[in-house]
């Protein structure tokens, strides 16, 4: 994969990049985000277990140049840890938003959670939204990103005036 070709994809200096990562997905994300230290939040409301802390989704701020950032790009690819949300709005904004998405009722009226960060789902579930489910779930977010399932095109979503907006970003480095 082209390292460079995801950092400029991804990072937009107009707007803020976000990951969503899953720490039941990510080796040790707890650790990384205590030793990197970007701005950071759980989505999961209230006072986390010892053992949530390692299974929970976690929103970061993605900050140029930012050892954070560079370990993230450099490592996430082709694993399945998250997702990437370009944003003008603030990490606390975003939050809030995220939180609106990630618990959901079922038809009998069970609440269940929305593993919207997970690519395996971002992929399957947007082309099946319509333009109200789009402008509810992009809310404050400009584009998404999450990769293919091939592992190696990185997928931009946008909603395009109440359509869904699919780009392919081809990120290996043979050309």
């Amino acid at each position: 994969m082209d390292i460079e070709k995801f950092r400029s994809a991804v990072m937009n200096p107009r707007t803020r990049t976000y990951c969503v990562l899953d720490a039941a997905a990510v080796p040790n994300l707890p650790r990384k985000l205590y030793e990197f230290d970007p701005p950071n939040y759980p989505l999961i409301r209230g006072e986390l277990t010892p053992d949530m802390v390692h299974v929970v989704p976690y929103l970061a701020l993605m900050i140029p140049n930012e050892k954070f950032t560079s370990w993230v790009l450099e490592n996430a690819f082709g694993k399945n840890w998250g997702i990437i949300v370009q944003s003008r709005f603030s990490i606390y904004e975003m939050r809030r938003h995220f939180r609106s998405l990630i618990q959901v009722v079922d038809e009998q009226g069970k609440a269940m959670l929305f593993r919207f960060y997970d690519p395996r789902v971002i992929r399957k579930f947007l082309p099946t939204c319509d333009s109200e489910q789009l402008k509810a779930f992009f809310g404050n977010a400009d584009a998404y990103f999450s990769e293919a399932e091939d592992g190696e095109v990185l997928l931009s979503y946008t909603n395009a005036e109440g359509e869904l907006a699919t780009k392919e970003i081809v990120l290996s480095d043979k050309e």
